[in-house]
């Protein structure tokens, strides 16, 4: 049985300064959000509830980000389920993709005044306006919890493995309790 979220959080915590080093750069990475998809006029204040779940989310994890360029593409149903389609083989939408990019190793980087590419993040209106209605949460938190978890994945966390997964909810959760989001994860732990 898996841990509730208050358990989690400090071993998910503690996991990550363990396993990264040096604490987390004072500099935030540089969030450009694109809006493609009409229905996001629904949600006028959808990007700044992503600029400041990514913000805090590089503020509490113990990676290098300061500085780096991600982007957070604002789509629909029909163009996650190409993405998802093109990249995963899997033809369906989806709520979230993350697309971590290729890090330069060694003196790699061609151009050392370009900023470093941490990815790109989909995010689909449709599904996520549909599971926030479904479990009865404010858009805005299951949109943090999105682009939180889309970031994640941009810095190196997975949930393929079970440990791995319980490490990166509670980071999640963590990351949400600071930003007054309760834990998106306790109706499921309360059926485990």
């Amino acid at each position: 049985m898996r841990k509730d979220a208050a358990e989690r959080a400090p071993e998910a915590i503690s996991e990550c300064k363990r396993n990264s080093g040096a604490m987390a750069q004072s500099a935030l990475p540089i969030t450009e959000v694109l809006v493609v998809a009409d229905t996001w006029d629904n949600e006028p204040d959808a990007e700044s509830a992503i600029q400041r779940a990514i913000a805090l989310a590089a503020e509490m994890v113990d990676a290098d980000t300061g500085g780096a360029e991600l982007a957070v593409m604002l789509t629909d149903d029909t163009g996650i389920q190409t993405l998802n389609n093109n990249w995963r083989g899997i033809d369906k939408p989806t709520n979230v993709l993350s697309f971590p990019a290729l890090q330069p190793t060694g003196d790699s980087r061609a151009d050392d005044d370009a900023p470093r590419m941490l990815g790109d993040i989909a995010i689909a209106y449709e599904t996520t306006r549909r599971e926030a209605d479904d479990e009865q949460k404010p858009f805005d938190h299951h949109l943090s919890h999105l682009a939180i978890h889309g970031f994640l994945h941009l810095i190196g966390y997975d949930h393929e493995k079970d440990q791995d997964a319980e490490t990166m909810e509670a980071l999640e959760t963590e990351i949400l309790m600071r930003l007054g989001i309760p834990d998106p994860y306790a109706d499921r732990d309360r059926m485990d």
